[in-house]
């Protein structure tokens, strides 16, 4: 890697390093923003002095560069990423929001681009009876919604379970298969989930639709207990392709 670019990677700052890595993730300023829980104007701030030094006029192209110099220096067994460039280590760490004090790190990190378009159609109402009708209909397309983005993220996380990385990458959208090869997922995962040790329990606890660009993307999130790890929290953020849900990212902390 070019000198200016280890130079300017070594005087970026912390935080900087944690926008970016939200920024090629899919984000954009304004929902990396609320994200971290901050303004949009300290993000721009962050965005533009990473720029600078870095010596680019993107700040994609910024977040590529910093993918690349983390893939040749990797994290600590346990800070686990997959981005961009086909790494064949951990590339990435993410800090929680700044507004919850501690600095608590995600355990795993299997970053990919989150593109899933969600289409909210309205039909015209006629009657009385029909507008009255309509909350029940709503509510019960976003149970089965949720019920299906659930089963997804269970299958996906059920395979991880069983050390089956190729059944696994399968289930990725094509954006994340693009990103990364099949083998460089079977490496990162060999190393990241086995010392968890085996599944006991996992719960539900909420499905979200993260609104970020281009499209946006559902995020379920479970409570779970390892053998050698309680209490874990998984992320699941799968896109809608073709007739299904596929996998865009996983995250445990």
């Amino acid at each position: 890697m070019r000198d200016h670019i280890t130079d300017g990677y070594t005087a970026l700052t912390e935080k900087e390093k944690q926008t970016l890595r939200l920024i090629v993730r899919g984000h954009d300023a304004k929902s990396t923003a609320r994200h971290l829980g901050l303004s949009v104007h300290t993000i721009n701030e962050r965005l533009r002095d990473a720029r600078r030094k870095l010596a680019v006029s993107s700040s994609r192209e910024a977040a590529r560069l910093l993918l690349e110099r983390e893939g040749a220096a990797p994290y600590s067994v346990g800070d686990k990423q997959i981005g961009e460039a086909l790494l064949g280590e951990a590339v990435g760490q993410q800090s929680s929001p700044e507004n919850g004090g501690g600095a608590k790190r995600p355990a795993w990190i299997i970053a990919g681009v989150a593109l899933m378009s969600l289409i909210l159609a309205l039909a015209a109402i006629a009657s009385m009876p029909q507008a009255m009708q309509a909350p029940a209909d709503n509510t019960s397309s976003a149970t089965a919604r949720t019920a299906e983005v659930e089963a997804a993220a269970r299958q996906f996380l059920m395979l991880i379970d069983q050390g089956k990385w190729e059944e696994s990458y399968a289930l990725t959208t094509a954006s994340f298969q693009k990103l990364n090869t099949s083998k460089v997922w079977a490496e990162v995962s060999e190393q990241a989930r086995p010392p968890l040790g085996a599944l006991v329990s996992r719960t539900m606890i909420s499905h979200d639709d993260v609104p970020t660009p281009p499209h946006g993307y559902e995020v379920v999130k479970f409570r779970t207990t390892f053998a050698n790890k309680a209490n874990a929290i998984e992320k699941v953020s799968l896109e809608r392709e073709g007739n299904g849900w596929r996998v865009a990212g996983v995250t445990i902390e």
